[in-house]
């Protein structure tokens, strides 16, 4: 069964934050229960589409594998479905994180990342929790405690927030900017 779409994006080659950017500017075009499909190659998208897709109210129909291209299909929400996407209000600067780290503040730092982005580069003591393995596995972390949410840019960890806070944490914070700009201590758990 081929699945049909009402406007394609292509969106192969870009890594996060990108096809949730894309996704957004082109999701603005479309009348309400029209569908998009997302061509990306990047492997965390289809946590990262899912998530934002649920943020704000717009419908994750489901991804197919084509090869190395993953077919995202979103349906848009009609205005009375969609949910407000304005970002999660607790933040904190990398310098922040970086500052309570040299001052030895003992820190709860979750990476959503991928796997495979956490094993090439992480801040030391950092729980790694995917974004799309974070519903499931909320249980693992203290929901009484600070915890700052990183990713790459600042975007899937923005929506891990905004997750916790809806199960009841009481105050996730969202890492602005991420690991791309990232100057202080790392380590990696990649065998050589």
């Amino acid at each position: 069964m081929s699945i049909s779409a009402d406007k394609t994006l292509d969106a192969k080659g870009l890594a996060c934050p990108m096809p949730i950017v894309k996704t957004k500017k082109m999701i603005n075009d479309l009348k309400p229960g029209q569908v998009i499909e997302v061509q990306a190659t990047d492997k965390g998208s289809t946590a990262d589409l899912k998530a934002w897709a649920e943020s704000t109210g717009n419908q994750y129909l489901g991804t197919i594998t084509e090869g190395e291209v993953l077919k995202h299909y979103l349906r848009k929400a009609s205005d009375d479905e969609l949910t407000n996407d304005s970002p999660h209000p607790h933040t904190a600067s990398l310098e922040d994180v970086l500052t309570k780290m040299q001052g030895n503040e003992a820190i709860a730092i979750l990476d959503v990342r991928e796997s495979a982005e956490y094993a090439f580069g992480h801040i030391p003591n950092a729980k790694s929790i995917p974004l799309g393995e974070l519903e499931d596995r909320l249980g693992e972390l203290n929901p009484d405690e600070d915890v700052y949410v990183i990713c790459r840019s600042g975007s899937r960890s923005d929506l891990a927030a905004k997750k916790m806070a809806e199960k009841g944490f009481k105050k996730p914070i969202n890492v602005v900017s991420g690991m791309k700009e990232w100057t202080g201590p790392t380590e990696t758990s990649v065998e050589k």
